[in-house]
């Protein structure tokens, strides 16, 4: 095997890793070292960046721990019939990186995933020794995200949720045939089994004994897991759908959608929707108004006849835009569910709203001053001193929210 310095793994395993989606440090305790007794810390300003749901900005050390992998899962770039060039960092060399990043204020937090080496207890039990010496021999009070192995034994991942701030375990695909074809070496039943473990053991660590003791953290900033997205020619409404049970059965903070593209060494031929970044940033969208915005899965998935999401348009316009019926809306009275509803109004121009009407009428250019885009949301609402008169109810309103075709060069 050929020998390379720790920074020409750092650059192979760094680019490994970039399939993986990353989460931030938000819904951690917060941690800092300003005794002097430990070093890091997992809030305040930060080679990955990551966004935090309140929009802060932190930096990660995204790596594997090696991209070797014993499984042949056919989406995957590091999988064993994979001609790619592999690395592998030991426990030490994962430690030091971090330890030595954090203290040049390069990084945040650690975010560890790992290719499945020798078997999936080995290579969980590396994952756990390096969270643990950071914690226990380093002091290390940043983030950290463990990619756990489901199929590693249960004292594994737990010890891990206690070592880490956020635990992930990857789906994959969104439905269980999927994943027999796609990744066969993997059980989803044990994925789904593994999920709940952790959901019950964070359940447990929120309960006092009766002396009123706190059991240890266990995860604190929750658990998430990733579905990856075309591989498999699931439709959005499928994928949409999977999401929620995940989202309602196991409690998860979040679920991240990975769009898939094609290798260029794959044998295997897979589907591919185009374009997938765009269909990724899609469901992202629908997964926000399914979660925060009341919109159920058949009102989202509805717009198109083959259930998928229109990609031109967000999923929220593309509602609107079949409902022009219940449109428009007035602001001075309309409840906060129909407020919501409102292509360009999010959660805080919304509650901005229902404020203010309470003292007076809210005006278009309050409404702009609220942070609602009423370039989005002037079709669909009256205001004091607006009203769309024909244009909600006008034939190329659709024209106007979508980008104008373009000449193709025949050169």
């Amino acid at each position: 095997m050929v020998q390379y310095s720790t920074q020409q793994k750092l650059a192979i395993l760094s680019d490994a890793a970039k399939y993986d989606a990353s989460c931030a440090s938000s819904g951690s305790t917060k941690r800092d070292s300003r005794s002097g007794k430990s070093v890091g810390s997992n809030e305040g300003s930060g080679i990955c960046h990551a966004y935090a749901p309140d929009g802060r900005c932190i930096s990660l050390l995204k790596i594997l721990m090696t991209n070797f992998c014993i499984y042949d899962c056919t989406y995957c770039v590091n999988r064993v019939s994979s001609n790619v060039q592999r690395a592998r960092f030991s426990v030490d060399e994962v430690v030091k990186l971090t330890i030595d990043f954090y203290r040049r204020n390069y990084i945040e937090g650690l975010f560890l995933s790992s290719g499945v080496i020798k078997s999936p207890d080995a290579t969980m039990s590396d994952m756990v020794r390096i969270a643990r010496r950071l914690r226990k021999e380093e002091n290390f009070r940043g983030y950290i995200h463990l990619k756990t192995i489901p199929d590693a034994a249960p004292e594994l991942i737990e010890e891990a949720g206690l070592l880490a701030d956020r635990l992930s375990i990857n789906i994959e695909l969104p439905t269980d045939a999927a994943v027999a074809q796609h990744a066969p070496e993997k059980n989803p039943v044990q994925i789904r089994k593994a999920m709940a473990d952790v959901r019950l053991r964070k359940q447990e660590a929120k309960d006092r004994s009766f002396t009123g003791k706190r059991p240890p953290r266990f995860a604190p900033a929750g658990q998430s897991t990733q579905l990856i997205v075309g591989a498999d020619g699931s439709n959005d409404a499928t994928i949409l759908g999977q999401s929620t049970r995940l989202y309602s059965g196991y409690k998860l903070k979040r679920v991240y959608y990975s769009a898939f593209s094609p290798i260029p060494d794959s044998s295997a031929k897979l589907p591919l929707i185009s374009p997938p970044l765009q269909r990724e940033h899609r469901l992202y969208q629908a997964d926000w108004l399914l979660r925060f915005y009341g919109f159920d899965l058949q009102e989202i998935t509805s717009v198109t006849p083959d259930g998928n999401l229109d990609l031109e348009i967000d999923p929220k316009l593309a509602w609107a835009l079949k409902h022009q019926g219940l449109f428009p809306v007035d602001v001075k009275t309309a409840s906060r569910e129909t407020l919501l509803r409102v292509p360009g109004f999010g959660t805080k121009t919304v509650s901005r709203i229902l404020s203010t009407r309470r003292h007076r009428t809210v005006r278009y250019e309050d409404i702009l001053r609220m942070g609602g885009s009423m370039k989005k949301a002037r079709a669909f609402v009256t205001a004091g001193g607006w009203s769309p008169g024909a244009l909600t109810d006008s034939a190329d309103l659709r024209a106007r929210f979508t980008p104008p075709p373009e000449q193709l060069s025949l050169l």
